[in-house]
């Protein structure tokens, strides 16, 4: 009963925030869904009727009107002081709220507003500051900033798919843009210590991968081992998406899945709590080593999860886990459960690896084991699977060479990413020698961009599927579970 309870409390409060991200009601609906939950319950022990179902139904309406509640009060509102000057050359002064994100035409700054207009800003709220490239702007720096100011627009993401832009900035409190912006510093702001330290540590390994490596090698390895969002390039980015290996190019649960994996398989002599500890103090460094921006931390806990599923073989006590670790993650920040996209591919991810990687797994003993070879196949399959509904839904690009690209580039990512780590670290001490000490790693940064590029050249190697309801999607994913809870029958059988 205890178990049911916790998957009523969990899936309830989900049901409950998604509901009320995309339907329109108030406080009095909230109220009464929950008040009808109450009663439930007290009917049933006043009937005494059978009360384990009834204080399931019970605690899942609860559930559903407490995530509804939480999603309603999260809702980000505009600010009058702001309003009055939407579409206005206006200045605005604050403090820089996280990393500035370097783009190729641009850096975008989450300013958190203190006055706007010499007027001061009582609400918390934040503005994506759009400046040129190289500002001279850092986390926790007071600044100005003037510029156009408006309200983030939906956008067109292709074959008729509609982004909503507007509630992607919501999930980090952005309510504003401020266009065609100039900006400089004013001064220091408040900063939090252990963020601030691990942005310095971030700044200084991506110093040292760019005295090691040449680019674009170093940018990829920004990203697989840092998180780091340096572009790179138009053309090589349109490449890694066409053939389905875009996931490597940012850190995520399956890069440093990848990287405990490898670890394991060289402590394989030591005790599996051994190897199971080495790999949680692994994924917290990645995590720090990105200055702990939110999709790595979470990246990390997934990473975690699927981890430890794999090597205790207790699914069913990592799935409360990963149960929880949502729970706690929606409860935090609303807004990533249906508008961000990489929460719900990491934890799609997470969920193959853990449910559809072992069923592809025992089907591939025809596969060698060398370099890892099944493990990365079934981890692969596991992980498309649970991804492709969902990535069909967002962009429409099904690419056809997916599988075997993933498998010839993601053999070489565990030893890539340890060697671009030693890169990285030992290129800010060895001065002319740091690109020797990078070359190992040159070389297999260089081999994953040739598969990509070769597969990518294949005629037909990406497939534009048409935009389809979000019906089709959650039917797409019934189906999914529907085939799953099959095949586990059809296994336990004698």
């Amino acid at each position: 009963m205890q178990v049911r309870i916790l998957w009523a409390v969990v899936g309830g409060f989900l049901v409950g925030v998604f509901a009320r991200s995309f339907l329109q009601f108030g406080w009095w609906t909230i109220v009464f869904v929950g008040l009808c939950g109450v009663f439930t319950l007290a009917v049933a022990f006043a009937a005494r009727m059978e009360k384990e179902k009834v204080i399931v139904a019970a605690t899942l309406l609860c559930a559903i009107a407490a995530g509804a509640a939480r999603m309603h009060a999260g809702i980000l509102e505009g600010d009058p002081a702001l309003d009055v000057w939407l579409g206005e050359k206006v200045v605005i002064e604050g403090v820089v709220a996280d990393e500035p994100d370097e783009r190729e035409n641009g850096v975008r700054v989450p300013v958190h507003v203190l006055s706007v207009a010499s007027t001061t800003v009582d609400r918390n709220m934040r503005v994506l500051v759009i400046a040129p490239l190289h500002a001279p702007i850092a986390y926790g720096d007071r600044v100005r900033a003037t510029g156009t100011l408006r309200l983030p627009e939906a956008f067109d993401s292709g074959t008729g798919r509609q982004f909503n832009y507007p509630a992607y900035l919501a999930k980090d409190g952005i309510g504003y843009e401020l266009a065609f912006a100039q900006i400089k510093k004013t001064g220091e702001g408040p900063r939090n210590p252990l963020k601030t330290f691990a942005i310095y540590i971030k700044n200084k390994y991506l110093e040292g991968l760019g005295n090691a490596l040449a680019e674009p090698e170093a940018g990829l390895a920004g990203g697989i081992t840092a998180g780091d969002k340096r572009a790179l390039g138009s053309e090589l980015n349109r490449t890694f998406r066409t053939v389905g290996l875009i996931h490597i190019v940012v850190l995520s649960g399956y890069n440093i899945m990848i990287v405990i994996y490898g670890i394991e398989k060289v402590l394989w002599w030591t005790r599996q709590w051994i190897r199971s500890l080495i790999g949680i103090i692994v994924a917290m460094l990645f995590a720090l080593m990105t200055g702990l921006a939110s999709s790595s931390v979470r990246a990390a806990a997934m990473a975690v999860i699927a981890t430890t599923g794999k090597t205790t073989g207790r699914i069913y006590m990592v799935e409360r886990a990963l149960g929880v670790v949502a729970f706690l993650m929606v409860l935090w920040n609303p807004y990533v459960l249906a508008f961000d996209p990489s929460f719900q591919l990491s934890f799609l991810a997470t969920l193959g690896l853990i449910f559809i990687s072992p069923l592809f797994a025992v089907r591939l003993g025809w596969m060698t084991e060398r370099l890892g070879l099944r493990e990365t196949a079934a981890a692969t399959l596991g992980t498309q699977t649970a991804v492709l509904p969902l990535l069909l839904y967002q962009n429409g690009m099904l690419s056809i060479y997916s599988l075997p690209t993933n498998l010839l580039a993601l053999a070489a990512v565990p030893y890539a990413m340890l060697l671009a780590f030693i890169a990285g670290v030992i290129g800010l001490f060895a001065g002319p020698l740091a690109p020797i000490i990078g070359f190992p790693a040159y070389v297999l940064l260089w081999y994953i961009t040739a598969v990509a590029k070769f597969f990518a050249s294949l005629p037909f190697s990406a497939v534009a599927i048409p935009a389809f309801s979000a019906l089709w999607l959650f039917a797409i994913y019934a189906l999914l579970v529907v085939g799953y809870v099959f095949t586990q029958k059809k296994a336990a059988k004698p």
